[in-house]
């Protein structure tokens, strides 16, 4: 509100005595206001129970060995870089390299007001068209890779886990390369057997910190689940549920022949692709949100 009489003060100078800096000084009055309301906006989007949090973060490949493995590997580095972009906290909670390059999979923890509000947009599959430095007839391939995301919830939340029904194995720690963290069996893995549920951590050289994290991710997978049901509940009375197979991808980045970055869910397309990569994603997050809104989750 402050900016727009500042604004409306300069345009009733102007309006007396035309000038140059005057003008130039309206502008700028004039992209902040516009800039402030958009903020406003998004955040009005952003009401979900959840939203508010920080969020857990995996990322999964799909078929196509080391250069799936690869494409899940890129999007990890654009969500840490996206991350950083916003001024959240970023901890590698489990990473399982793969054999050649890439990743198998990992869980990112993303601390930060509204983190899981902005990242829920990402959750789907993501498509990559490119040459592959892999091929030795550089050949054109495509992958796909998986992105999940749980709201990290607090201690206050009630989730229901007995011990009884949680099994866990430990395992040595290891680093790309398969250089072993340490030499003892302080990687935790934990199972809940009703629903199946599997997480791991391998971030701490202690068992216990390690447990004490794959419990946290364990409970906001079910909380996740809980939710998810709901939903699920839901959609089979309003609507047929949208089969979340490979096919259905909510976005894909094209490197070649031609670069853009297609947002399927709105449309939205961003030639520089580069740019995308690292980290740049508020446009298609804000593109979900007005285009879902509340409904987005």
């Amino acid at each position: 509100m402050n900016r727009l009489e500042d604004a409306g003060g300069l345009v009733e100078l102007l309006r007396a005595e035309p000038d140059e800096a005057l003008t130039a000084e309206l502008d700028s009055e004039l992209a902040r206001a516009n800039e402030s309301l958009e903020a406003f906006e998004l955040q009005t989007m952003l009401q979900g129970p959840d939203d508010g949090r920080g969020a857990i973060l995996t990322i999964h490949p799909g078929a196509g060995g080391t250069e799936s493995q690869d494409w899940a590997d890129m999007l990890m580095r654009m969500y840490v870089r996206w991350a950083e972009r916003k001024g959240f906290t970023v901890s590698i909670l489990d990473l399982m390299p793969g054999e050649e390059a890439g990743i198998k999979s990992v869980s990112i923890e993303i601390k930060g007001q509204y983190a899981y509000g902005f990242l829920k947009a990402e959750k789907g599959v993501h498509r990559l068209v490119r040459i592959s430095p892999f091929d030795s007839q550089a050949r054109r391939h495509t992958s796909f890779a998986s992105v999940f995301v749980y709201p990290d919830i607090d201690d206050t939340i009630e989730i229901d886990l007995r011990e009884e029904d949680i099994k866990m194995d430990v395992f040595r720690a290891s680093g790309a390369g398969g250089q072993h963290v340490n030499k003892t069996s302080s990687a935790v893995r934990l199972t809940h057997v009703p629903t199946g549920l599997v997480v791991s951590c391998q971030q701490e050289r202690s068992q216990f910190k390690n447990r004490d994290v794959a419990m946290k991710m364990l409970r906001a997978a079910m909380y996740q689940r809980k939710l998810e049901e709901q939903e699920a509940a839901k959609a089979l009375v309003e609507a047929t549920k949208t089969d979340n197979s490979w096919g259905n991808q909510i976005r894909s980045y094209v490197f070649q022949p031609y670069t853009m970055v297609n947002d399927h869910r709105t449309e939205l397309k961003v030639t520089d692709v580069q740019r995308v990569m690292d980290g740049d994603l508020d446009g298609f997050m804000e593109a979900y949100l007005k285009r879902f809104g509340a409904k987005a989750a």
